[in-house]
């Protein structure tokens, strides 16, 4: 019995499918009807494509690319819904057919007659389209959702930042005023506290204090309704100011720069805050950057996952069509099976690829720009995660390690900037043994306070951590520097490793923000090592075997004239931690 109900589903679908080839050939007017929907189609595109290329070139689609896109995607399925559905009224209305009784006598076999099967296959293709305009009206809402929590991630940088650099008129403090505390900070007397308040530059040096804890002090209190709605107001003016320099010519390169051109050469809005964001908010310069860096820059980048909403939601469109024309999906299945499952074998690897990349994408195991290392020993920068294959670079771009995905999930893998990025910046130095070893403690915890003030990226900005930015002390603002200091860390640290065969080895590190920023720190930390040590006359020894040729006694009478100086040395930058501890760190 289930057997024939099968068969009989299978005929009718047959039949119903098989209608439509023999309908085309019966009537000259159904065949005109089919040419001018084929025709149609086609001219649709070509308006489609000559729409989306001009839009390109508005300033609309730079300033609200989302509304833009928006309109992209509608012209095209208003289009071709508007000219199916004519089609559709049209044969529905009007005797299209030359004799639609004798066609439906002797041709279907069927229960609907060639109008209702022709409007049947057009109402398909209404139905492909709304799912085709669906799905993607769902990613763009996604990635609205999205765009939203970037801006007020961005807009809380503004807040702890006190504005960015390229604000006009100080926005920020037309938004929020500063209240100082009813009490002073435990690293300012009530006398010192009192006095700042009396002046505007005491009051500025107040808000911008960072407490040893890492705390700012006071509260703010809103000037505007809306500081959020200021805020953005204020980024849609940087932006339209960027773009006029772009069109204008007022840019780096001295010419007008052409909206709509491939490779682009001025970013749309997302791209411009992308930009600011991944550069700590500094001002974009129009035309700073060669045409079409932004697209370089994120060549390759995995899609995100909404970008399959479409496809998902046409493809339930399409079983849902195929199961209206009456094909058994269970029929189908079986059918499928035996083919699904040989491919399923033969991409075993492929899939187990995949469903790694999922697993790194969602447990956000590591991300591009991360600095890990590899089972093999192999350390570098995650340049490039795919579904096939992960690409590490090497720090020196030296090589580049080409690795199927599923490996990193399946074997151990470090990360050195995963969570925690703070690592220290480490130097180990032999003394003589005629030094005094609290003075030379002395000597490097000055190079390690020197290190934490001087020793400064390229933009200007500390590579210690510290619970407090030394520009403060200067009246200027933070630079960041201690805005990642989360735990109680000692900055700098000496430690008196061991006594050597020829030498006192000592060791001391500052804590870096990122595993990069180590390098710098320790070679400008060997440079100041080397001149204080000149300075007080603090010896590196030369490797000591067993005959020793010197004269002691007067090695010591020249290293005791300066013993005055190194005194003071202690007296005045101590000797950290050296004699102190709870044996908790090493």
């Amino acid at each position: 019995m289930a057997g024939e109900e099968v068969t009989l589903a299978e005929g009718q679908a047959i039949g119903q499918i098989g209608t439509l080839v023999e309908l085309l050939s019966s009537s000259v007017s159904l065949q005109i009807a089919f040419v001018i929907l084929i025709v149609g189609l086609i001219v649709i595109g070509t308006i489609y494509n000559k729409f989306r290329q001009w839009t390109r070139t508005k300033k609309f689609s730079y300033s609200n690319p989302m509304l833009a896109d928006i309109v992209r995607r509608a012209v095209l399925p208003v289009l071709a819904l508007a000219l199916i559905s004519s089609i559709n009224i049209y044969i529905q209305t009007f005797e299209l057919f030359d004799d639609p009784t004798e066609i439906i006598q002797e041709q279907l076999s069927a229960e609907l007659t060639v109008g209702e099967t022709f409007a049947k296959l057009l109402n398909s293709m209404n139905i492909l389209v709304i799912a085709f305009t669906a799905g993607h009206i769902i990613t763009i809402l996604l990635e609205k959702g999205e765009r939203i929590k970037q801006e007020k991630e961005d807009f809380k940088s503004w807040q702890d930042l006190n504005g960015f650099k390229d604000d006009e008129n100080d926005l920020f403090h037309r938004c929020y005023k500063w209240v100082p505390p009813k009490n002073p900070p435990e690293e300012i007397s009530n006398k010192e506290f009192n006095e700042f308040l009396q002046t505007p530059q005491g009051r500025n040096f107040l808000e911008k204090f960072t407490t040893s804890t890492g705390a700012r002090i006071g509260s703010y209190q809103k000037l505007v309704k809306d500081p959020f709605s200021e805020w953005k107001k204020s980024e849609q003016k940087k932006y339209e100011q960027y773009y006029n320099d772009c069109i204008t010519g007022e840019n780096d390169l001295g010419r007008p720069l052409l909206p709509g051109k491939t490779p682009d050469e001025i970013y749309e809005i997302d791209v411009w805050t992308e930009e600011k964001r991944s550069n700590s908010y500094e001002p974009i310069v129009a035309g700073s950057k060669p045409p079409g860096y932004a697209e370089k820059k994120r060549e390759g980048l995995p899609k995100p996952f909404r970008n399959f909403i479409p496809l998902g939601v046409v493809l339930g469109a399409s079983l849902g069509i195929i199961a209206w024309w009456g094909v058994d999906l269970f029929v189908l299945a079986t059918a499928s099976g035996g083919i699904a499952l040989g491919v399923g074998f033969a991409l075993k690897e492929t899939f187990e690829n995949y469903f790694a990349y999922m697993m790194i994408r969602k447990d956000k195991i590591f991300v591009e720009g991360e600095r890990i290392a590899l089972a093999s020993g192999y350390k570098g920068i995650v340049y490039k995660i795919t579904s096939r294959v992960t690409y590490i670079r090497h720090p020196l771009n030296e090589s580049v390690a080409i690795v199927p995905t599923r490996q990193l999930v399946t074997s151990e893998i470090i990360n050195y900037t995963k969570e925690f990025a703070i690592v220290p910046a480490t130097v180990e130095v032999g003394v003589s043994y005629l030094n005094d070893p609290k003075q030379v403690a002395a000597a490097l915890m000055k190079v390690g306070t020197r290190a934490l003030n001087e020793v400064k990226d390229s933009k200007g900005k500390h590579l210690a951590v510290q619970s407090r930015c030394p520009n403060i002390d200067e009246n200027k603002p933070s630079c960041g520097c201690d805005k990642t200091f989360i735990l109680d860390l000692e900055q700098p640290t000496v430690r008196f490793q061991k006594f050597n065969d020829s030498a006192l080895d000592f060791a001391i590190w500052v804590y870096v923000r990122d595993y990069g920023s180590q390098f710098k720190m320790e070679t400008d930390m060997r440079m100041m090592i080397y001149e204080e040590f000149k300075k007080y006359d603090i010896r590196i020894p030369w490797p000591i075997r067993t005959i020793y040729q010197g004269d002691e006694k007067k090695e010591a009478k020249e290293i005791d004239t300066l013993n005055t100086e190194r005194k003071k040395l202690i007296e005045k930058y101590g000797i950290g931690d050296l004699l102190k501890g709870d044996g908790d760190s090493p």
